[in-house]
């Protein structure tokens, strides 16, 4: 895309107050939610292209979710829109106060590859629903699906509304020069990093959607048959490629082995007897990726699996005996490559985890309601389930995001709204009366007053 091109649509982005109207909003949401449907095939086609979904998973994870964030809005947007009435202090008499919500203007919104419809839709709906204008930059990992957001976004939008800009590192370097009003990543820590910092140069504020070593603990006391049933549910959805995947199973000494023949038994139930032929089993988005991870299989440590097919870009979900110091525990894995690591108490197991970099997600499968209290309210992480895995990022109800290096702000419903918005203090203050008391000459009189109400 022509670069003068791009800077004369995010000035008019800047100077467009299209979306002030919160009934302009509504109009464009729901025309988004039309478009959406209309193109569905088109969407599942891109993401069967560029990642090997399956229509089920495709719809379950990207389409659907987006959707659900999309009619979240469209029943709040209003009155998340509303100015709200706040107490005033009797000091400030005669008055009233309220805050009111505003949008801080023109937002980039950078997505990855490994959810690029989903991941790209859903913070740009909470940017319009707060008024925003929106440059969207996916990832070039996944043109397929890049060149239907940006289909999508023409059906949509005016360029004055919202553009997607297509390409890659030279695009996102130029992008991250540019005085936006606010920015959204989602990616890696690294990548994040470079971002953070363009965005200091210029004061834009920004959220930083990244990921990290997601810890899997399961107990003693935990359901074992349906534990390893969700856990190869949230492992295995995207053949792992997923920042909230559990990233490895930390388990109790006592239950290792029930719990691994447990797991094979799901990987089977869930994907046949050869994970790799399965059609719906998606592969790695690319051959880095794909030998990045593979880089990781230790063949004597495998316990299942282990087997890869480059033509295909696919890696067979696999099981691998582990230890902290081993290779793959010390980076975001980002495939179906399980660990396994054990632990002789929830105490060990808590210091261990909060020894490390804060997850993004932490997960504990688990009978004693005292160790999930405990493990909830110990370690730092973005989010997490008890007796589940990745369930947390399924609901507008709950805001999603990081914590320290895995993250810095939030979205998802009303957190969505709030992260997109700039609320406004104001104060209304009467001329029919002034109380005298904030004014000099101060008088004992007067300071027993303001002790008296400042308190």
């Amino acid at each position: 895309m022509d670069k003068d091109y791009i800077v004369e649509c995010i000035c008019a982005q800047k100077k467009n107050r299209a979306f002030f109207d919160c009934r302009a909003r509504i109009v464009a949401l729901k025309k988004l939610r039309e478009n959406i449907t209309l193109i569905k095939q088109d969407i599942i086609s891109a993401l069967k292209a560029d990642l090997n979904k399956g229509e089920v998973e495709s719809y379950m994870t990207e389409i659907g979710m987006t959707l659900g964030e999309l009619n979240y809005m469209l029943r709040h947007c209003k009155s998340f829109s509303r100015a709200k009435r706040v107490k005033t202090s009797l000091l400030q008499f005669p008055a009233k106060s309220y805050s009111v919500p505003s949008p801080y203007g023109c937002a980039l919104i950078m997505s990855p590859w490994n959810y690029p419809f989903m991941l790209s839709m859903e913070p740009m709906i909470d940017a319009i629903a707060a008024g925003n204008t929106v440059v969207l930059k996916p990832s070039r990992y996944a043109p397929n699906v890049s060149a239907v957001l940006d289909k999508l976004v023409k059906m949509t939008f005016s360029q004055d509304q919202v553009i997607v800009v297509l390409g890659g590192r030279e695009e996102n370097n130029f992008l991250l020069e540019q005085d936006f009003d606010y920015i959204f990543y989602t990616g890696s820590t690294s990548v994040g990093k470079i971002v953070m910092q363009k965005a200091a140069e210029k004061f834009i504020p920004v959220t930083l959607e990244m990921g990290g070593k997601s810890p899997c603990i399961v107990d003693s006391s935990a359901d074992i048959a349906l534990a390893a049933k969700r856990i190869v549910f949230g492992k295995l959805i995207n053949a792992g490629q997923a920042c909230v995947a559990p990233d490895f199973l930390y388990c109790a000494r006592d239950i290792k082995d029930s719990l691994i023949e447990q797991i094979k038994k799901q990987i089977i139930a869930q994907y046949g007897e050869n994970q790799i032929d399965n059609d719906d089993f998606p592969k790695m988005i690319n051959k880095k990726q794909f030998d990045r991870v593979s880089r990781l299989i230790d063949a004597g440590r495998v316990l299942f699996g282990g087997n890869v097919d480059e033509d295909k870009l696919k890696i067979q979900p696999t099981l691998m005996e582990s230890s902290f110091d081993s290779a793959e525990m010390n980076e975001e894995i980002f495939g179906p490559i399980l660990p396994v690591v054990v632990f002789d108490s929830i105490d060990e197991a808590i210091e261990k985890i909060n020894s490390g970099a804060s997850p993004l997600a932490l997960y504990i499968f688990t009978s004693d309601k005292s160790n999930a209290k405990k493990v909830m309210s110990a370690c730092d992480f973005g989010g997490g389930c008890i007796n589940d895995t990745i369930m947390q990022i399924a609901s507008s109800h709950l805001a999603f995001g990081g914590l320290k290096q895995s993250g810095l702000g939030s979205y998802h419903g009303k957190a969505g709204f709030d992260t997109f918005t700039h609320y406004k203090s104001i104060i209304d203050k009467k001329t029919w009366m002034d109380v005298p008391v904030r004014y000099q000459p101060y008088t004992e009189g007067k300071y027993k007053i303001i002790k008296r109400f400042m308190k």
